[in-house]
Parts: C-alpha cells; sequence; structure tokens
C-alpha cells in the first residue's frame, strides 16, 4: 500500500486506532467463513467525518477499504481479498436510542443486535429479524447482510424494519435516506438498495429501525418424524391451513445425534427429522393454532409431539435447536456452512436432493434450518488438510446450489454472496441481471473502492474454489 495514504491517515486518526502489525492485521484476516486474506491496514473510525477522509483518501491513492463489524460473515462478506484498509466498525457503538412513541430505535453501526432486542423489549417493544449471531453480531452487519433468522417466516427480514440510513458513499460522500416516517416514496428506494449489498455500495454509519409491539403470548411445540419428508408436509400443510407461526425450525437425524452427543437433551436418536413450531400473538388464537399444529403433525406422520407449558419447556426446546451449529463443530475441524432456499413446496424435494449429494460424495453432511420459508442450511463437516475430500466438498457445494436454483430457489436465504457464491450468480440472474448489478456498483463506485472481489464472479472461475 502506498506510503503517503498512511502518513495522510495518521493526520486525523491516532496511533491506538490504527493498526500496522502483522499480529494485529491477522486478527483481520478472516472470519466466520472460509479463506484467510491479510489487509495492509487496520482502522477504527468513530464517526462519519473520519471514514469519509478515510473513503476520500481511498480513491485519490486506488486502495480498496473493507468494513467490517464482529466478522461473523458465513459467506466471506469482509474479507480484504485484495489487501488494503479495513475499517473497524467495533467503535462505532455509543449510540442506541429507543423511540417508543414513534415505534422506532436509532443506532450506531457497531451496537451488537442482542442490545437492540433487550432495550426494545424493556418498553414492550420488539425488533424482530433475530439471527443466530445476534449476541455478537452487530446491526450494521446484519443490515448488509440483510440478516434474518427464525423468525423470518413470519415477520421478514431485516429491510422490512430498516426505514432510513447515513451512509458514507463510495466516493466518500454522507448522505442520509430515509428517515424517521414508516411511508416514504420521495424518489428511488436507497435505503433498500443498500441494505442487503453486502458493503460493496456504502458504509452504513446509522440506521433507523421500525419497531413493533412486542407479541403478547407464544406457545412452542417439537414434532418428531420417522421420515424426514413427513416433516415437509407437516411444514406446507401448517402454512396451507392458514397458520403462519413466528417460526419452524428443522434438524435432521445427523443433526439431533450431534446434539446429543454434544449436550444430551432427551431427543430420539432414531428420529429422522424434527420441528420445532413456535406460534405467537393473542393468548387465545395462539392456544388454537398450536393445537391445531399439533393435530396436523400427528395426522402426517409425527411420532410424537410436545407442547411446552411453561417457559422452562419451551427454552428446553429451543436449546436443543441452539445447540445444533455448536454441537456439528465437533464432528470435524472445517465447517462449511451453506444456506441454499427453495420455495416451500420444494422443500421435500431438496431434502431428497440434499441426501443424494451427501451419498454421492461421502460427506458428512447435515441439515437444519428455517424450513417454514425454505430457508435450508446445509452444512458440511469436513478437514480442509484433506485436498481430495476438499475436491470433494467443492462439488458437493456447487451441485447444492445447482439443485436450489434447478427448484425455483436462491442462492442464499440470509448469509450473502460475499466470495463463496460468486461463481454462481449469473446461474440464478442470468447475464442481463447480474450486468445490471454490475452498472449499479459502477455508477456507485467507479473507482471499485469498497469492498471489491464480493457478489460478482472472478472471469474464468465457475465453482468455488475451497482449495489452494
Amino acid at each position: 500500500m502506498n506510503k503517503q495514504i498512511f502518513q495522510a491517515i495518521k493526520e486525523f486518526i491516532p496511533e491506538n486506532r490504527l493498526f500496522t502489525k502483522l499480529e494485529d492485521l491477522y486478527s483481520y484476516s478472516y472470519d466466520a467463513s472460509f479463506g484467510q486474506y491479510l489487509p495492509d491496514l487496520a482502522v477504527q473510525p468513530i464517526d462519519a467525518e473520519e471514514i469519509s477522509k478515510i473513503v476520500k483518501l481511498a480513491n485519490t491513492f486506488l486502495v480498496p477499504v473493507y468494513p467490517r463489524g464482529s466478522a461473523t460473515s458465513l459467506s466471506g462478506g469482509s474479507l480484504p481479498v485484495e489487501g488494503g484498509i479495513i475499517l473497524d466498525m467495533s467503535q462505532m457503538s455509543k449510540k442506541l436510542v429507543i423511540d417508543k412513541e414513534n415505534l422506532l430505535a436509532i443506532a450506531s453501526p457497531g451496537v451488537i443486535t442482542a442490545n437492540i432486542h433487550q432495550e426494545a423489549e424493556k418498553v414492550g417493544l420488539f425488533y424482530p429479524p433475530d439471527p443466530s449471531s445476534s449476541h455478537v453480531s452487530t446491526i450494521g452487519g446484519n443490515l448488509l447482510e440483510n440478516s434474518s433468522g427464525p423468525k423470518g417466516l413470519k415477520y421478514g427480514t431485516t429491510k422490512e424494519y430498516v426505514i432510513g440510513l447515513e451512509v458514507v458513499t463510495p466516493t466518500g460522500d454522507i448522505v442520509r435516506t430515509g428517515g424517521k416516517t414508516v411511508k416514504n416514496v420521495t424518489g428511488y428506494d436507497l435505503t433498500r438498495l443498500i441494505v442487503g449489498s453486502e458493503g460493496t455500495l456504502g458504509i452504513v454509519t446509522e440506521v433507523i429501525l421500525r419497531l413493533i409491539p412486542k407479541p403478547k403470548a407464544r406457545k412452542t411445540l417439537l414434532a418428531t418424524f420417522g421420515q424426514l419428508v413427513d416433516s415437509g408436509y407437516a411444514i406446507t400443510n401448517i402454512l396451507s391451513n392458514g397458520i403462519l407461526p413466528a417460526a419452524m425450525e428443522l434438524m435432521d437425524n445427523s443433526c439431533i445425534r450431534a446434539v446429543e452427543n454434544y449436550q444430551p437433551t432427551g431427543l430420539p436418536l432414531d428420529a429422522e427429522a424434527l420441528l420445532v413450531i413456535e406460534v405467537d400473538g393473542h393468548p387465545l388464537a395462539i392456544d388454537e393454532e398450536i393445537k391445531a399444529c399439533e393435530e396436523i403433525c400427528l395426522s402426517v406422520g409425527a411420532t410424537t409431539v410436545k407442547v411446552a407449558k411453561t417457559d422452562k419447556e419451551r427454552d428446553e426446546i429451543w436449546k436443543a435447536r441452539k445447540m445444533v451449529s455448536p454441537a456439528i463443530t465437533q464432528l470435524g475441524p472445517t465447517k462449511i456452512s451453506e444456506d441454499a432456499t427453495v420455495p416451500r413446496s420444494q422443500i421435500p424435494a431438496m431434502m431428497e436432493r440434499l441426501k443424494e449429494i451427501r451419498e454421492k460424495y461421502n460427506l458428512t453432511l447435515v441439515v437444519f434450518g428455517h424450513a417454514g420459508d425454505g430457508n435450508m442450511h446445509p452444512n458440511i463437516i469436513t478437514d480442509k488438510r484433506n485436498k481430495e475430500e476438499m475436491k470433494r466438498v467443492e462439488n458437493a457445494v456447487s451441485e447444492i446450489f445447482e439443485a436450489a436454483v434447478q427448484l425455483g430457489g436462491t442462492l442464499s436465504g440470509e448469509h450473502g454472496i460475499g466470495i463463496l457464491k460468486a461463481p454462481y450468480m449469473e446461474m440464478e440472474l442470468g447475464k442481463a441481471g447480474l450486468e445490471l448489478m454490475r452498472s449499479i456498483k459502477q455508477a456507485w463506485d467507479p473507482n471499485n473502492i469498497l469492498n471489491p472481489g464480493k457478489i460478482f464472479p472472478k472471469p474464468g472461475i465457475t465453482k468455488v474454489v475451497l482449495t489452494d
């Protein structure tokens, strides 16, 4: 990196917020996905003005800039694949205002998402997006990846709740989009364009979130199935009967066994699948809905159905689901996490395709996810030191994406594209659709400064590459 830009940044950023030592840079070289890339410099800005100055210098010296939150991305969203400057947004975490009267939260990008949940609930309000990493991930990162979580089925994803932003553009301007009003149709909806852009179109420095009243009550059940396909029928039948649960979570037999080996919770090891179903709303309505869910599960072949009668029993049911990710990491040193999404009606077919892929490539492939909205999480447990197996993993991942698109689905429901899924973008969007997205990126970021190497496939690379 040009020494001139470093000297220029030192003029307005103190040394305790600048990192150039190799040991510090290594800590910024990875995220929760796959791969390692070393930046040239890491900076911890504290406001939009500092970021604006850095980005303007980056355009002058043509140095890449990579915004980074808590680095929980599962698709390589914050990896500095072309070197350059990491913008560590963790110090921008001081502002969190809950506006009860207007049902809003106003937050700095480095605020931990779980803190927004907690502060909103203190005044009887509710911020529904709840990714599994919410206790460590930042709202800025959740916003740029358009994260969701279990409650996405009923309440939607992050983009449904972002109504205003302060953003530093790829050329260094500070702009505001949207505002504090729920209705706003003034010009193009730049807010929604930035949400989910994976840090390629702007650096978020403040966010205005819409909140909703907290549901008055909730009920939860756990159903187990001897046949995986029966759990798929339970999902589609519940939804087609006019019931919209807050969450419908699926675990396959491999997940069940992993959880029982990790922290036993009494799950039946012979079950091919289990569903965690939760309804919320008015107490009288949810009593009727949970009873209907129980009856539907039994009618399509559920072997057991347990409805939680207390908060403790509810927590025990959810514990099994929340233990999946740490449990499966015990199965091998390397975890490849995907989130191919299909229409709800195609869940049984996708489960069959995943079973075929598992057997074809002889891999430890486990499946869980937000089954109610078709957002499946196939995870492959492997060892990156085993080059031969990693080649099989690459082929399996490619077939997972192909299967999702062929079934009318999408490459990602919540993890984003990053670098891992970029080679498959044309497969889903078509050449013209992909070029339209490129033209937006080019118009906003003419020097390709902001988070380059993400979303768009590199020439000649047509599949995920996990080996050197």
